[in-house]
């Protein structure tokens, strides 16, 4: 999955109450854009391992492992004291280089191969391909232009999406 590096907190930030009190077991809640519907942050550039949500502060108010990644989609991020004291909150944010990437999406007949993209690709370095959420490797399609094929037609009904610069 691609990640991106999140301004909030990213890598090697410190948090602090509004007097400038050292944030010590503080809580950070992470929520897709404009709701309260919890979203997953990552630990590192692979993706691989989901923050805890909310994300407990150190005795030193930094994130545990120093880092927060994002998905592409942006994200709410909600500040708060040890005791549930709200400090502040950060609406739309996205990932450093999250925006130089598009994201369509498309559902799956069971038969179709081919997918029109809504302006070219960079090619499948460039492209990220998901099914039901389940990364897809590169052997499994090509990218031509605006032309996205799959050796194989992903399954009826299934929630493709793809993002790609």
């Amino acid at each position: 999955m691609a990640v991106f590096l999140s301004p909030v907190g990213g890598a090697a930030a410190q948090f602090f109450t509004n007097s400038g009190v050292v944030l010590s077991g503080g809580k950070l809640y992470t929520y897709a854009a404009g709701t309260t519907t919890p979203k997953a942050t990552y630990t590192s550039s692979s993706g691989a391992t989901a923050h805890t949500n909310p994300i407990i502060l150190d005795s030193a108010g930094r994130v545990p492992g120093g880092e927060i990644w994002l998905s592409v989609s942006p994200y709410k991020f909600a500040l708060y004291t040890s005791t549930d004291v709200l400090i502040a909150t950060y609406d739309n944010i996205s990932g450093v280089g999250a925006a130089e990437f598009q994201v369509q999406n498309f559902t799956g007949t069971g038969s179709q191969t081919v997918f029109t993209l809504s302006s070219a690709s960079l090619g499948e370095n460039f492209t990220f391909v998901y099914i039901n959420g389940v990364y897809q490797q590169k052997n499994t399609y090509t990218v031509s232009g605006t032309t996205l094929t799959f050796s194989t037609a992903p399954p009826l009904t299934s929630t493709i999406e793809v993002m790609f610069n």
